[in-house]
C-alpha cells in the first residue's frame, strides 16, 4: 500500500517555529550548497525514510564525538560555473582556482571516510558519488601562480610569448635609459623619466617643445602643460611589443578555455560531486545541531504511545535559556492531553515543544529528550496557536478561532497531531466548554491525538469521567507567587489569574476584592481545585524538607564513614608498630636471659641466684609497662583528617609515622619526599592527615639564575622570517624529485649567503607540502620556517629562515 504523504500546512511550521530550527541548522554548515539543501530539507513518508536519514546523522555524530571534521575547507559553490563551462565558456582565474580547490576537497573526503569505513558505511557510500579528479585539479593548479596570476608553465606557446614580450620591454627600456642620458634630448623634457600610457612607453615632453620632438602624443597632463610622446625611434618596438602582448593574451585565453572545456566534459560528474558535498554538509550540520541541542532518537517505528522523558523545547535551548525539562506522557486509552495552570506557567510551551519535535523526528532530526523516549510518526500535524483574529476577513477573536476548528476537523485524521492553544477560551464559559468538548470528541472519533490547553473547569474535570483525556498541569509557587514551570501529569490546575495581577502590579486593594468575589462565586469544582492545590503545596514543602534533611544525613554518613577508614588505617598502622616494638623486646630478654642463664651455671651460687631472679624479675615489670602504655596509646589515638591529594601537599606516612611532602601523583601511588635527597614511592592508602604544619622552604639563590636565564633564552628567539626573491619552485613535482631540488637550491643559497627563501610547492593534496615541511623541520641549513600569508601565496608556499 503506498504511503501517505506527510501533511503539514504553512501555519502549522509558523506556530511552531519549525524555520527556527532549520536557521539553525544553515548556521552549521560550510557550504552554499549545504545550506540551500537544509533551507529545503523535506517531511519524510515513510518510517524506513526516517530511519535510514537517522542513521547517516549517527554515523556523523560518531565521527563529531572522536573530534573529526569532513575536510570541506574551502569549497565553493561552482554550480553555476561548471554550468557555464559544459556549454563551451570560458572561466575566470578565480573560478578555475576554486574548481581545483573543490577537486582536491572531493580527493580529501574520500580518503577521510574511506580511512573510516567500517564505522560510517552510510557517508562512505555518499562519499563515492564525489569523482576522482585528482589529475584534472593538479592540472589548474599548475597553470597558476599563488596569486592567481596564469603561471608559464600552462603551455609552451605562453611562456615563449612572454619570453617575447619581455624582450621587448627590455629592449625599449634599454633605449630610453639612452636616450635619457642625452642631454639635448633631456632638455626637453619635464622631469627625466619614462612611464606608460595607453599600452606605450612615452616620456614628459614640456608642451613647448612640442615640435623639437620627434613622436607620438598619447595623453597630456590636466593642465596641458605636459605631453606624454612616444618618441619616433620607439614607435616601432612599441608596435612590436603590442603585437607580443596581444600574443600572450591570445596564449592566455587559450589556457582558460583548454581548462574550462576540461571542467565542462566532467560537468555532469562534477555537479553530482557538489550535491554529494551538500548532503555531507547538511548531515554533519544535523550532528552539530543534535549535539548542540543534546538530543537523542526517540522509538518511533510501530509506536502508538507518547512518551517524551525529560523534554526540553528547541527554540528555547537554541536562544540559550534555562530550559525546565518535563516528562510528557499520552499513553494507553487517552487520547487527549488537558493542560492547565496559571498564566505564563509554560502550558503553551509544553503544547508547541511537543508539536515542534514532531516535526523535527518527521525531518529526521533528534529530539531534545532524554534516552528511552518514545513518540509515534505522525501523518499530519496541526496547530492553532496564539490570536487568531482576522480583521481583513472582519473575523473577530472568537470566529477566527472557531474557523480555524472547522478546518482542523475536516483535514485531521487517524493517525494525525492536533494541538489548541486555549481552546473557546475567547467567549461564554459555559457555552465555550460545551464547544471545547465536543471538538474534541469529534478528533478523538477519528483517530486523533490532542493536546489542548485551557482554563475551562469543565474540561479539566473530563478526566474523572471520560479514560481518553488525561489531565496535566503547570505549577505555581504561591509563596513566590510565580510559576515553577513543572509539568504534573494526571492532575489540573488553578489558573492563578489573582496571583498573577497582583504579581504584575494590579492593586492590592482591587486583587484582595477580586479574592472575595472568586471565594463566594466558586463553584465546587473551583473550590476543591483550591483545596488540593494547598495540599500538594504543603506536601511539597514537607517533601523538599525530607530531601534536605537526607542530603545532610547521607554527607554526614559519608563523612563519618571516611573517618572511620582514616582511623581504621591508623589504628592498623599503631598496631604494626606495637608489634614490632613488642617482638624486639622480646628478642631483648631473650638475649639478657641467656646472659644471665650462663653466668648462673658459671657461678652456681645463691647470692647469684636472687640477683639475677631480681634482674629478671625488673626487667619483666619495665616490659610489662611499656606494653601497657603503648597498648593505651594505640586505642586512644584521635582519627586524623584526611589527606590533602596534589602535588606539594604536607601529609602524614603511616609507614614512616612522620610527615612528608607529595611530589608527585600517579594513579594509586604517591612519590614522597622523606626529608633530605631521600624520596619513595608508597601508596596513597598510607597517608592521611598531616600532624605538623608544614615547614617553609628556603628560597633558594639558584632560582635568580634560572629566570636570567630563561630571559636571554627569549631574547635570543628566532625573529619573524620575511619573505624573499630567492624562490624554490617545485609544484607538480614528486616528492622526491621535489627534495633533491629543495636540497640543491638550500646549497645555493647557504653558499651565496643567502638570509631568506621562498618554496613553492601549490596547495594540492598536501602530501608535497608535508613532505617539504617534514624535510625543512630536520635540515641543519634551516633556522625556522612559517606558512606564507595571504599577499605571499598562502598556504601554498613556505617562507624560509636560513642559517648564518
Amino acid at each position: 500500500m503506498k504511503p501517505m504523504t506527510v501533511q503539514i500546512s504553512q501555519r502549522t511550521l509558523e506556530d511552531l517555529g519549525f524555520a527556527d530550527v532549520l536557521r539553525a541548522l544553515a548556521q552549521r554548515c560550510r557550504t552554499e550548497p549545504g545550506r540551500e539543501r537544509v533551507l529545503a530539507r523535506p517531511f519524510l513518508d515513510t518510517p524506513e525514510a526516517v530511519t535510514e536519514a537517522l542513521a547517516l546523522v549517527a554515523e556523523a555524530r560518531a565521527l563529531s564525538q572522536e573530534q573529526f571534521s569532513l575536510p570541506l575547507g574551502g569549497v565553493t559553490d561552482l554550480r553555476t560555473p561548471v554550468g557555464h563551462a559544459a556549454k563551451g565558456g570560458m572561466l575566470e582565474p578565480r573560478q578555475l582556482i576554486d574548481a581545483a580547490q573543490l577537486l582536491f576537497a572531493f580527493v580529501r573526503t574520500r580518503e577521510a571516510l574511506d580511512e573510516r569505513k567500517a564505522r560510517v558505511p552510510r557517508l562512505v557510500e555518499l562519499s563515492r558519488r564525489m569523482p576522482a579528479l585528482e589529475a584534472l585539479a593538479r592540472r589548474i593548479d599548475q597553470c597558476f601562480e599563488p596569486d592567481g596570476e596564469i603561471s608559464d608553465r600552462a603551455s609552451p606557446e605562453l611562456r615563449e610569448a612572454r619570453d617575447r614580450a619581455r624582450g621587448l620591454h627590455r629592449r625599449i627600456k634599454s633605449r630610453l635609459d639612452e636616450l635619457l642620458h642625452d642631454e639635448a634630448f633631456t632638455t626637453r623634457l619635464r622631469e627625466n623619466y619614462y612611464t606608460i600610457r595607453n599600452g606605450r612607453y612615452v616620456v614628459p615632453v614640456v608642451a613647448n617643445y612640442r615640435s623639437e620632438v620627434d613622436g607620438i602624443v598619447h595623453n597630456a597632463s590636466q593642465t596641458g602643460q605636459t605631453l606624454f610622446m612616444e618618441p619616433q625611434a620607439m614607435v616601432g618596438l612599441g608596435n612590436d611589443l603590442a603585437i607580443a602582448q596581444s600574443e600572450v593574451l591570445e596564449e592566455e585565453r587559450k589556457v582558460l578555455q583548454a581548462l574550462s572545456d576540461q571542467l565542462g566534459r566532467e560537468s555532469e560528474r562534477i555537479l553530482e560531486g557538489i550535491d554529494a558535498v551538500a548532503e555531507l554538509d547538511e548531515v554533519e550540520s544535523v550532528a552539530i545541531l543534535s549535539a548542540d541541542l543534546g538530543a537523542t532518537t526517540p522509538e518511533f517505528a510501530g509506536v502508538t504511545d507518547l512518551q517524551l522523558h525529560q523534554l526540553r523545547h528547541p527554540r528555547l535551548v537554541l536562544r540559550g535559556a534555562e530550559v525546565v525539562a518535563n516528562d510528557v506522557t499520552l499513553t494507553g486509552d487517552a487520547k487527549a492531553l488537558v493542560v492547565s495552570g496559571p498564566n505564563a506557567g509554560g502550558k503553551t510551551v509544553t503544547l508547541t515543544g511537543v508539536g515542534l519535535c514532531s516535526l523535527m523526528l518527521r525531518a529526521a532530526l533528534p529530539i531534545p529528550v532524554a534516552e528511552g523516549s518514545r513518540m509515534p510518526l505522525y501523518r499530519s500535524v496541526h496547530s492553532t496557536v496564539g490570536d487568531a483574529q482576522n480583521l481583513e476577513q472582519g473575523l473577530s477573536t472568537f470566529s477566527a478561532h472557531v474557523v480555524m476548528l472547522r478546518d482542523i476537523i475536516e483535514a485531521a485524521g487517524e493517525g494525525s497531531l492536533v494541538l489548541i492553544d486555549e481552546i473557546a477560551a475567547d467567549t461564554d464559559p459555559r457555552e465555550g466548554a460545551a464547544i471545547a468538548i465536543a471538538v474534541l470528541e469529534e478528533l478523538m472519533a477519528k483517530g486523533v491525538v490532542v493536546l489542548v490547553t485551557t482554563h475551562l473547569e469543565e474540561l479539566k474535570a473530563l478526566a474523572h469521567m471520560d479514560p481518553r483525556f488525561l489531565n496535566a498541569r503547570v505549577g505555581f509557587d504561591s509563596k513566590r507567587m510565580a510559576p515553577t514551570y513543572r509539568l504534573q501529569i494526571g492532575a489540573a490546575g488553578q489558573s492563578s489569574a489573582i496571583e498573577m495581577a497582583a504579581r504584575v502590579g494590579l492593586p492590592r486593594n482591587v486583587c484582595e476584592r477580586a479574592r472575595e468575589l472568586s471565594v463566594n462565586a466558586g463553584g465546587p469544582l473551583s473550590k476543591a481545585l483550591a483545596a488540593a492545590e494547598e495540599e500538594r503545596r504543603r506536601l511539597s514543602e514537607e517533601l523538599e524538607k525530607a530531601r534536605v534533611a537526607a542530603q545532610e544525613a547521607e554527607a554526614l554518613r559519608a563523612d563519618l564513614e571516611k573517618q572511620k577508614q582514616t582511623f581504621e588505617r591508623e589504628r592498623r598502622a599503631k598496631m604494626m608498630q606495637f608489634n614490632e616494638d613488642v617482638h624486639a623486646a622480646s628478642e631483648h630478654a631473650a638475649a639478657e636471659v641467656q646472659k644471665l642463664l650462663v653466668k648462673l651455671r658459671a657461678e652456681q651460687n645463691e647470692k647469684a641466684l636472687a640477683e639475677a631472679r631480681q634482674q629478671l624479675q625488673q626487667r619483666a615489670d619495665e616490659a610489662q609497662k611499656r606494653a601497657l602504655a603503648a597498648k593505651a596509646e594505640l586505642f586512644q589515638v584521635e582519627a586524623p583528617g584526611p589527606a590533602n591529594l596534589k602535588v606539594g601537599a604536607w601529609v602524614h606516612h603511616s609507614g614512616l609515622n612522620r610527615d612528608v611532602e607529595i611530589l608527585e601523583l600517579v594513579d594509586s601511588h604517591a612519590v614522597v619526599s622523606a626529608g633530605g635527597a631521600l624520596k619513595m614511592r608508597v601508596p596513597t592508602t598510607e597517608l592521611s592527615g598531616a600532624r605538623t604544619r608544614k615547614p617553609q622552604q628556603a628560597k633558594f639563590p639558584e632560582r635568580q639564575k634560572q629566570d636570567a636565564a630563561l630571559k636571554r633564552a627569549a631574547s635570543a628567539a628566532p625573529s619573524e622570517v620575511e619573505a624573499t626573491n630567492f624562490r624554490c619552485d617545485v609544484r607538480g613535482m614528486r616528492a622526491d624529485d621535489a627534495l633533491a631540488e629543495l636540497e640543491s637550491f638550500l646549497d645555493r643559497g647557504m653558499r651565496s649567503g643567502e638570509e631568506a627563501a621562498l618554496v613553492i610547492h601549490g596547495h594540492g593534496t598536501g602530501a608535497l607540502k608535508q613532505a617539504i615541511r617534514d624535510y625543512l623541520s630536520a635540515s641543519p641549513y634551516i633556522r625556522m620556517y612559517r606558512p606564507g600569508e595571504g599577499h605571499e601565496g598562502g598556504d601554498g608556499v613556505t617562507v624560509v629562515s636560513l642559517r648564518a
